[in-house]
């Protein structure tokens, strides 16, 4: 058995590497050998002490992304499971925003839905999609911004991808709506790219809806010990697959019955 202060050692060290990366745009090739996690519990501890660096740089965690919900995004990353991630108090913006391209090694967009918890979601209990809709306060369209910051991202593993919180870089959320959750799982979404259709597709591709999602968050973070609270924001995942975009260019994502928001890269 590896002794406590050695697996603390190893994590603290990846989470300084990673942290590096952040602030210094990258890109790189992999963790250490000696620093990558050999499982997905390693990843989320060391996703934690990253995340304790970037607190102050950030500001304080408002949400979570999930990744890799969809068909389409799990087919285009090769992982066939979800990925969270945190999301930070200046990395998140409102409607119509802008983040600035300077600072980002590889930016992309997806098309997402997000929703907004109502109620702490507390641990002793295994949710489920259908418990879900009495958790959620509201539902909005969402741009997740992403950042690849790998020279080759397929050649690095899962873990190692969740400890970086999973290409997280912000998220822009649309304007907050109520919504049945029956009408969640029809919602369809497209996504525009300089005023061109590059992708849709609909809530029910999110793990069949995108409460499916939430509730696997829910008890992934409840069986941590950090379980989810009133007020969290989560990005449910991508309906349409990632879109790499440069400084000039502008996004719409639209949800016709949630409605729209838009980022442009400066």
């Amino acid at each position: 058995m590896v002794d406590d202060s050695v697996r603390d050692h190893k994590f603290d060290h990846a989470a300084a590497k990673l942290s590096e990366v952040r602030t210094s745009a990258g890109p790189i090739d992999d963790l250490p050998a000696d620093l990558q996690p050999e499982s997905l519990e390693e990843s989320y501890l060391i996703q934690d002490r990253l995340n304790a660096i970037l607190v102050p740089i950030f500001g304080p965690p408002v949400g979570y992304k999930i990744g890799c919900t969809t068909r389409i995004m799990q087919k285009y990353l090769g992982i066939s499971h979800p990925c969270a991630g945190r999301v930070f108090q200046s990395m998140t913006r409102h409607r119509e925003s802008a983040f600035e391209r300077r600072g980002l090694c590889r930016p992309g967009v997806e098309c997402e839905i997000a929703v907004q918890v109502g109620r702490d979601m507390k641990a002793g209990r295994n949710y489920t999609a259908k418990d879900c809709d009495n958790f959620v306060d509201c539902a909005m369209a969402s741009i997740e911004l992403v950042d690849d910051r790998w020279t080759d991202f397929s050649r690095v593993s899962a873990p190692t991808l969740v400890s970086d919180n999973f290409f997280n870089a912000g998220c822009v959320f649309g304007e907050r709506s109520k919504i049945p959750s029956d009408e969640l799982g029809d919602a369809t979404g497209t996504m525009w790219i300089n005023g061109e259709v590059v992708g849709m597709g609909s809530g029910a591709d999110i793990l069949g809806h995108p409460y499916e999602a939430l509730a696997w968050l829910a008890n992934h973070q409840a069986c941590r010990g950090d379980p989810l609270q009133a007020g969290d924001i989560v990005s449910l995942g991508s309906v349409v697959q990632t879109q790499w975009i440069e400084a000039g260019d502008t996004v719409v994502v639209d949800f016709p019955r949630l409605g729209q928001c838009s980022l442009r890269l400066e």
